[in-house]
């Protein structure tokens, strides 16, 4: 039995080991109706077993039902390989029929079977391609010689003779084929033997050796196609050795080259080589100081020094790399048109006059001094009232690049400063990172949230921020990265807060305080109609004028459906409202083009906030009150009640540590002033005191309450009901005075929500309302008030004036 590897054909091994049996299977043992199975480069010659692996749908299937049943079928070759799904016509005439002997299920889903020849056909007619091809077939006879013959003994010596000299030329041949073809003494087998095995470029030469009938003429084709590979194989051969002997001293050094490369390559040094290349060829075109290139060049020394296969060669390229990206002295120019200035703001915010004067005020000084030393500006204010925005567009009124850094929940002090280079992972602080980014060094970058910034056993980034937002130590910014310094001096710095009082204090004397307050219902209503509603329209893909949305219908959203000072959860409700519109024209559905209120409820479901309004004075002890909060003013109201006791005072509503204090100072300035009041000392001992502010949940705090809280005892005890639409904010002390508090145009915006029209403050706070544009205060009365005594005698009503 003999075992053989395919000379040529990468897919399939040719094993032959048995001599032909056409002896063991009789002509009436064939069918004359023979399944078909399409081969593309293999042909099977008569006694040959050859293995073949099939992916083909037919073809499995084919394999399948064949070794199941009655195992033989027939193999022809395709007339073209590269067809992939061959037709009857694509087919030779002449195959060969095969036993299956053993079939191997693949893992990726293929078959590979074990086929044996046994005889030769050719194809009468097809009677079906499907699920595989069955064609009518009729046996082939084999004209053999009559031995014995001289010549057709001295031609298959020659054949023998010719396959052990290719044998001999083709060392990549094991020596156990020249084994057994000096061995094989039947024609009928070496022959098939020795075509199987020969290396040939076209398989259709194979198929016209099986094609022939006659064994003499097949014999002397096939001793023609060996005496040709003879000559290639010799041709081949020449052509080496010639190659080998002529290298001379310059191909020797190409040669060595060449393996050093690939040594190179296979270390990283090759690439390594490119890359320190490609760094230096950036190097000659930045703008950057003499010490800064100094730097440079020592660093890509180390790093030519260095193993590129160790961590350290990675933190060292990273850093050069971030040299290479930083803008040094790199700025784009400018455009200080203050009028276009105006015009892009006044385009992109609605309102906010203030805070544009004082930016336009801040450019002025950039364009007639040309420098960026003055007070950093922190818009400060409740969320959603544009701040952020706001800093995009002096970017792109200046024409600079923008850069925003979000330092809320920010703890470690290496986030401003950046990682040495020592530690793993090591990176640039986001002051640089942003600077990179931005691909130049005077860019407008927006600290976001400066007043939620931490600090712990990490660090404090506000301390390192100190010498960010300094004008006159930015100049030489040091980030532990780099350990260079760099120029910050150009760059446009804007902070934004919610709350100024969490800023770090010497932060806060770095910048300018710009208050943002809320917006009126008036402004909110516009904003919508010319920012929001058009922003909407073209993040949903619908186009302009497909809804409208009157301005009552605006108003009724924006009291109904939000609870801000800012613009933002109107932003969120327009976007589901166009979700809406959106969905009914992808279902072709009718839909109309003004919204109403219905619809509105439609959307959006029920209203989730009723308006904030004022409550009336039904009853005595019930005072309101106006609050600051993140989310602008708000209103909110004192409660106080009397029960039978000892005098206790019982304080409620979820009320901070100030606040408890103004409850209590303002009781024992009610017992201290009895007389003001015209009340009995003894009853204090008499009666319990409960204060409550509602909406418990909600935690309350701050000193602004206290004559508030004052005026809602000193109702309880005199049992007279304060004036009719009112409110009010103060602090106070145990003297009778009445301070001044913050947040006066928030709470004013509040109370003008509510339906107010008095507002009592102190007289100290009447800088503030006048600072305050008339559109905010119109239809307001303002009473200012220095004593506690001048709060009560206005807010209290006499007994003979409760009708008021």
């Amino acid at each position: 039995m003999f075992y053989m590897n395919n000379w040529g054909n990468e897919d399939i091994d040719y094993i032959p080991i048995y001599p032909e049996e056409e002896a063991n299977i009789k002509n009436k043992d064939i069918p004359k109706q023979l399944a078909l199975l399409p081969l593309r480069n293999a042909v099977l010659f008569p006694g040959m077993v050859m293995p073949i692996t099939v992916s083909r749908e037919k073809a499995i299937r084919l394999i399948r039902e064949i070794h199941t049943n009655v195992q033989m079928l027939g193999v022809i070759i395709q007339k073209d390989a590269k067809i992939d799904d061959p037709k009857a016509e694509d087919l030779q005439k002449i195959g060969t029929i095969a036993k299956i002997l053993k079939i191997i299920e693949m893992p990726d889903g293929a078959i590979t079977a074990i086929l044996q020849g046994v005889r030769r056909f050719e194809t009468v007619r097809f009677v079906a391609d499907d699920p595989y091809f069955i064609a009518m077939i009729k046996i082939r006879k084999t004209i053999v010689p009559k031995l014995p013959d001289k010549n057709f003994d001295a031609l298959i010596g020659s054949i023998r003779d010719a396959a052990l000299y290719i044998i001999k030329l083709s060392p990549y041949l094991p020596q156990e084929v020249g084994y057994a073809i000096k061995n094989i003494d039947s024609y009928s087998f070496l022959i098939p033997f020795i075509a199987s095995s020969l290396e040939l470029e076209n398989a259709l030469d194979k198929q016209l050796l099986l094609e022939e009938d006659d064994i003499s003429l097949r014999a002397t084709k096939l001793l023609a196609l060996l005496n040709k590979q003879i000559e290639v194989l010799k041709i081949r051969n020449d052509i080496q050795q010639k190659v080998h002997t002529e290298i001379n001293q310059q191909q020797r050094e190409y040669y060595l080259h060449n393996q050093l490369k690939t040594i190179k390559d296979e270390l990283g040094i090759g690439k390594m080589d490119d890359e320190l290349k490609e760094l230096r060829e950036k190097a000659k075109t930045k703008k950057w100081p003499k010490e800064i290139n100094d730097t440079f060049e020592k660093e890509v020394q180390k790093l030519e020094r260095a193993n590129p296969n160790t961590a350290d060669y990675s933190i060292q390229f990273n850093y050069l790399q971030t040299l290479i990206d930083l803008p040094w002295n790199e700025y784009t120019k400018d455009n200080l048109d203050l009028k276009n200035a105006e015009k892009i703001m006044d385009e992109d915010h609605f309102g906010l006059e203030q805070v544009k004067e004082r930016i336009i005020e801040h450019l002025a000084v950039i364009k007639l001094k040309g420098d960026l030393k003055s007070p950093i500006l922190c818009f400060f204010g409740p969320p959603g009232v544009g701040k952020t925005s706001l800093g995009k567009s002096v970017a792109r009124a200046l024409e600079r690049s923008f850069g925003r850094i979000s330092l809320g929940g920010l703890h470690d002090e290496a986030e401003i400063r950046g990682h040495r280079k020592t530690y793993i992972g090591a990176m640039p602080g986001r002051i640089i990172q942003t600077i990179k980014k931005c691909k130049s060094g005077n860019p407008v970058i927006m600290l976001d949230e400066i007043d939620k910034v931490g600090n712990d056993f990490r660090g404090d980034p506000s301390s390192a921020l100190l010498e960010v937002l300094d004008p006159e130590q930015n100049n030489a910014f040091h980030d532990n990265y780099m350990e260079l310094d760099y120029d910050l001096s150009k760059v446009l710095f804007i902070t934004t807060a919610n709350s100024i009082e969490r800023i770090h204090p010497a932060l806060r004397d770095r910048m300018e305080m710009i208050n943002m307050s809320g917006y009126l219902v008036e402004e909110k209503i516009q904003i919508a109609q010319r920012h929001l509603l058009a922003k909407q329209l073209d993040a949903h893909g619908l186009p302009l004028g497909v809804m409208d949305i009157p301005d009552k219908v605006m108003e009724l959203i924006i009291d109904q459906y939000t609870h801000e000072a800012g613009v933002r959860a109107l932003d969120k409700q327009l976007a589901k409202i166009a979700r809406s519109y959106a969905k009914k024209i992808a279902f072709d559905e009718k839909i109309k083009p003004v919204l109403s209120a219905g619809m509105v409820t439609e959307i959006l479901g029920a209203p989730k906030f009723l308006k904030e309004m004022y409550q009336g004075n039904e009853f005595s002890g019930v005072v309101t009150g106006l609050a600051w909060t993140e989310n602008g003013g708000e209103i909110l109201f004192v409660e106080t009640s009397l029960s039978k006791g000892k005098g206790t005072l019982t304080i409620t509503g979820n009320l901070g540590d100030v606040m408890k204090e103004s409850a209590m100072l303002a009781l024992q300035y009610v017992k201290a002033h009895s007389g003001l009041l015209k009340l009995n000392p003894e009853k204090f001992d008499g009666w319990n005191v409960h204060v409550h502010v509602p909406e418990g949940a909600i935690p309350k705090d701050g000193p602004s309450a206290g004559i508030t809280m004052i005026t809602s005892i000193a109702s309880a005890f005199t049992n007279r009901k304060v004036r009719k639409g009112i409110a009010m904010t103060g602090e106070i002390t145990l003297r009778g005075k009445v301070l001044p508090v913050g947040g006066i145009k928030e709470k004013i915006l509040a109370a003008k929500r509510a339906g107010i029209k008095d507002i009592v403050l102190s007289a100290d706070n009447e800088k503030d309302i006048k600072s305050i544009k008339e559109i905010y205060i119109r239809g307001l009365k303002f009473h200012y008030v220095k004593t506690i005594a001048e709060v009560l005698k206005f807010a209290l009503l006499n007994e003979k004036s409760s009708t008021l």
